[in-house]
C-alpha cells in the first residue's frame, strides 16, 4: 500500500479522464490521494473532486506563485476552511525564488499565516520551498519558537543543511519523481541519510513524472516508481518503503482515515 501525498487533480491536465486516473492509482495499490490547493479562492473545485472519490482528500492554501493574488488571506480564514471533513492539511505555501511569480513580501506573509493555521488546527502544513533554503530555514526556526506545528517540505530539492534543519525541528520531507532523475544524486544522498520515520513520497502530478515515465503526464499511480527508487537509495525493499512512508503519512496527516485491515 502506498499514498500519493501531493498531486493536483483539479488541474486541466486531468479534466478528461479523472475517473480513470483515480482507478489506475487504486489498481497500483495507492490507497489515499491528497489533491493539493494552490489557490484558496478555488477550494470549491478541489472539494468537488474529493467528494467524488472516497479515497481522495484535499488541502487548503495559497501557492507562493499566487501569493500576491491572494495576499491578505488570514489564518482565521484558513482555519475556518479546515472544518470541512475532507480538508486534511494546509498549503501548499512557502517560498519560491526560482520563478519569482510572487513577491517575497507576500510569500512570507502567506507562509506565516499558513503556519499559524497549522499551529492552531494541528493539521500539517505542506511547504513549497525552491531556491529559498536560507529564508525558509529562518522562518521555520522563528515560527517553531512561537509554538510547534506539523509540516512536510514537499518535492524536496533543497540542500542538506535545510533538510537536516527541518528534521531537527520535527518536520518531514517528501520526494517526487525528481529523486529518480539521473542528475539528482545530491537529492538521493540526502534521502539516504534521513530518518526513516520522516520520509514520504508523492507525485506532484501532473508534473515531474519519474524517470521511467519521463515526458509523460504524471499521475498518482506513478508514485510506485518514486518509491522503488527511494527503496534502492536507502538499501531496503519496496515493501519496506511502502510500509514506512505510508505509516509516516497517516501519522502526519492524521485526519485522513486509514483503510481497514481487510481493505489494506
Amino acid at each position: 500500500m502506498l499514498v500519493d501525498s501531493h498531486c493536483h487533480l483539479d488541474f486541466p491536465d486531468f479534466a478528461d479522464d479523472l475517473d480513470a486516473i483515480v482507478a489506475r492509482a487504486e489498481a497500483a495499490g495507492v490507497s489515499r490521494i491528497v489533491t493539493i490547493s494552490t489557490r484558496v479562492r478555488k477550494i470549491n473545485g478541489l472539494l468537488e473532486i474529493a467528494a467524488r472519490f472516497p479515497n481522495v482528500y484535499s488541502s487548503v492554501g495559497t501557492h507562493p506563485h499566487n501569493a500576491d493574488e491572494e495576499d491578505g488571506i488570514t489564518s482565521d480564514e484558513l482555519i475556518a476552511l479546515t472544518k470541512h471533513p475532507k480538508v486534511v492539511a494546509l498549503g501548499e505555501a512557502g517560498l519560491d525564488n526560482f520563478y519569482k511569480d510572487g513577491s517575497p513580501e507576500a510569500q512570507e506573509r502567506g507562509f506565516r499565516a499558513h503556519i499559524a493555521a497549522a499551529r492552531a488546527t494541528g493539521l500539517p502544513l505542506v511547504i513549497h520551498t525552491r531556491e529559498a533554503d536560507e529564508a525558509c530555514g529562518r522562518i521555520l526556526e522563528d515560527e517553531i519558537a512561537k509554538g510547534p506545528f506539523k509540516a512536510v517540505l514537499h518535492c524536496y530539492t533543497g540542500g542538506r543543511e535545510l533538510a537536516m534543519n527541518a528534521i531537527g525541528l520535527g518536520l518531514s520531507i517528501s520526494f517526487t519523481g525528481i529523486l529518480t532523475f539521473k542528475n539528482s544524486q545530491a537529492i538521493r544522498d540526502i534521502a539516504a541519510e534521513l530518518p526513516a520515520d520522516r520520509i514520504m513520497v508523492e507525485t506532484d502530478a501532473p508534473y515531474l513524472a519519474p524517470g521511467k515515465f519521463r515526458g509523460k503526464r504524471n499521475e498518482p499511480s506513478f508514485v510506485v516508481e518514486t518509491a522503488r527508487v527511494l527503496a534502492e537509495t536507502r538499501g531496503v525493499t519496496l515493501d519496506e518503503i511502502a510500509r514506512q512512508t505510508t505509516e509516516n503519512f497517516f501519522r502526519l496527516f492524521n485526519k485522513v482515515p486509514r483503510p481497514d485491515a481487510k481493505a489494506a
